[in-house]
């Protein structure tokens, strides 16, 4: 799923020396009120926090959706994924991959970087395609029909 154009993929590793890495890749719908300047401030927040962290990642925002690869140390993801639960900033939260693996970091000078959008409909329509999780499927239908509408007024929970 992530060999998508605009996203790495081949990183794998047949090295034993390769560092466990725990991922965590999601969507999410942003929240009333959240803009550029906005995500701009969320990503020099993350930048300071990861990099004590041992936490790398891109963030994608654009027609209020997010999309977040994060990588690092298993327990440190996991305490950032707990905090991004909580975060007000956003809703509808889909995990598209949850995993540890010995490889080499994707986005390894990145302690989050902010990228364009232009990608994010397929990756979406991709993950819709292969979810199981029926709150995970009405999720990402949401989030693409909010795309596929092309307006910020349909931000509002549905």
């Amino acid at each position: 799923m992530f060999d998508e154009i605009g996203f790495p993929g081949g990183a794998e590793l047949d090295d034993d020396d390769a560092p466990a890495l725990y991922n965590f890749v999601y969507c999410s719908r942003a929240a009333d009120g959240v803009d550029d300047v906005e995500v701009g401030r969320i990503v020099e927040s993350a930048q300071r926090r990861n990099l004590a962290r041992g936490i790398t990642g891109v963030l994608v925002f654009g027609s209020g959706v997010f999309f977040q690869w994060i990588e690092g140390p298993a327990a440190e993801v996991q305490e950032l994924i707990a905090s991004l639960h909580g975060d007000s900033r956003h809703y509808d939260i889909v995990s598209l991959n949850r995993s540890e693996e010995k490889r080499e970091r994707l986005y390894p000078n990145w302690e989050m970087e902010r990228v364009e959008a232009e990608h994010i409909r397929a990756v979406l329509q991709d993950a819709l395609e292969s979810a199981e999780d029926e709150n995970n499927v009405a999720a990402l239908r949401r989030i693409l029909d909010h795309l596929a509408s092309g307006s910020f007024e349909s931000l509002g929970r549905s």
